[in-house]
């Protein structure tokens, strides 16, 4: 006698909060769900199962979560209620004190949603709310599974997950204790994910992780010999790292990248601070100086390459001297974009201990110091390339006519006409569109698939 799925005839609705890894793993979940016959719910329905994938870097992610889980329980009624993700991980007592929350899934437990869902769909809504403060996130030193991911969700670009955790323990980061120590999933399981990403018709596949260039621990691999793997699979034209630390971003990583078939002329590297003495504070492992050294290698090997730089502004510690130094330093740096966040205070970090706080105030204010450099430099580094031509992988129109896509070294475009979306063709780049936010661009050629 056959049983009915519990996830026969079922609509889903996700929301990501947070960073590129929370994208990877959400649209991976989405991905289980469609398999099991869950379709994902189109604008204007009522979902029968939602799925928050939370952030808890900062007190103003916490509240983003909570704020987004009321929404969705608001614009879902009778939805079951998932949410998962670090603050998940953190802070399980308090989400499932969340009204309408049903599930509350921590860092080990996120890869068995389907068994969980599975078990407590078919539950009358009396009993989910009885079992809704059973919240499974076991202890951080008990946080081992590595759960894989290689996904694009809407999006044109895969991201695939090739490690998680972290070992380093910065003074002011709660990711260690959301998402345990730092391991792996094998090359060669990482590689099949490619090469079913590329089946599908992936072209760009976008490297995530916690901290990347640690990758081996689980399996005694190299950060290295992953890349060189990934860029002999076939029908992948373009590959990322989305972010790395720059004492794991070694010379034997650069020089592979600047002479690969498939890796773009693209980093993300956290520098975090500009002063040497918040480094220390900070408990970073390099100094300014080697960072600026790790800049200029990177030009030296890829002269058109696109640098994106973390920076935080406000930690405990930082003195107005100590900012104006980190300031100086950061305008003097050869990269293209800072990415800049403000200092949020999180229990049981280290940074605690730390003397001497930054007002609000003030923390406003040196971010839009460091804003308005960034602003400066991706100008800059977007005129540079006005007039050149530069493949563009195009990407979803979200108008008729009118797509974005973006250069080998990540200069957006925006373009319109009898274009096809995944296709990598080679563009003329010119003034800036209407937002200023991308460079107008035209094609040299009518879109064709690129042989791998």
């Amino acid at each position: 006698m056959s049983t009915i799925s519990p996830f026969q005839g079922k609509k889903a609705a996700y929301f990501t909060l947070g960073c590129k890894l929370n994208f990877a793993e959400t649209s991976a979940i989405g991905q289980r769900l469609r398999e099991v016959g869950v379709r994902t719910v189109s604008a204007g329905e009522v979902a029968d199962i939602c799925v928050v994938n939370t952030c808890s870097v900062t007190e103003v992610a916490d509240h983003k979560c909570r704020q987004a889980i009321h929404k969705l329980v608001r614009q879902h009624p009778g939805a079951f209620v998932v949410v998962t993700g670090c603050y998940a991980q953190l802070k399980p007592a308090q989400v499932a004190d969340i009204e309408g929350v049903d599930l509350v899934l921590g860092a080990n437990e996120k890869g068995d949603i389907l068994r969980y869902l599975e078990e407590r769909l078919p539950l009358l809504p009396d009993e989910r709310a009885a079992l809704a403060h059973d919240h499974h996130s076991v202890r951080t030193r008990d946080i081992t599974t590595f759960v894989p991911s290689c996904a694009c969700g809407d999006r044109t670009r895969y991201f695939l997950k090739v490690q998680d955790g972290c070992n380093y323990y910065c003074t002011y980061c709660t990711i260690p204790f959301a998402r345990g120590r730092s391991r792996n999933g094998s090359i060669a399981s990482l590689v099949r994910q490619v090469q079913l990403a590329a089946e599908a018709g992936g072209r760009e596949v976008v490297i995530t992780g916690v901290n990347i260039g640690d990758f081996g621990h689980t399996t005694g691999e190299s950060f290295i010999d992953l890349l060189r793997a990934l860029d002999g699979v076939r029908g992948i034209d373009r590959f990322r790292i989305s972010s790395i630390e720059p004492n794991l971003l070694t010379d034997d990583v650069l020089e592979f990248c600047a002479q690969s078939r498939a890796f773009m002329p693209h980093f993300h590297v956290p520098l975090q601070s500009g002063s040497d003495e918040v480094l220390r504070l900070m408990h970073r492992r390099y100094t300014t100086t080697f960072f600026a050294q790790k800049m200029e290698r990177i030009l030296q090997l890829m002269p058109d390459a696109f640098i994106g730089v973390d920076v935080i502004v406000g930690t405990r510690g930082e003195t107005a001297a100590l900012f104006n130094e980190a300031e100086r330093f950061i305008q003097s740096l050869p990269v293209s974009q800072l990415h800049v966040f403000s200092y949020s205070e999180r229990p049981g970090t280290a940074a605690l201990r730390i003397p001497h706080v930054v007002r609000p105030e003030e923390k406003h204010e040196r971010s839009a110091r460091l804003l308005d450099i960034s602003r400066q430099k991706l100008h800059a580094f977007y005129e540079r390339f006005s007039g050149q031509v530069r493949p563009v992988l195009l990407e979803h129109a979200h108008t008729p006519q009118l797509f974005h896509g973006f250069t080998d070294n990540y200069i957006k475009i925006e373009a319109g006409g009898a274009l096809a979306d995944n296709e990598i063709i080679p563009m003329r780049l010119g003034g800036w569109n209407a937002t200023g936010d991308a460079l107008m661009a035209e094609p040299l050629s009518t879109p064709s698939h690129t042989e791998s």
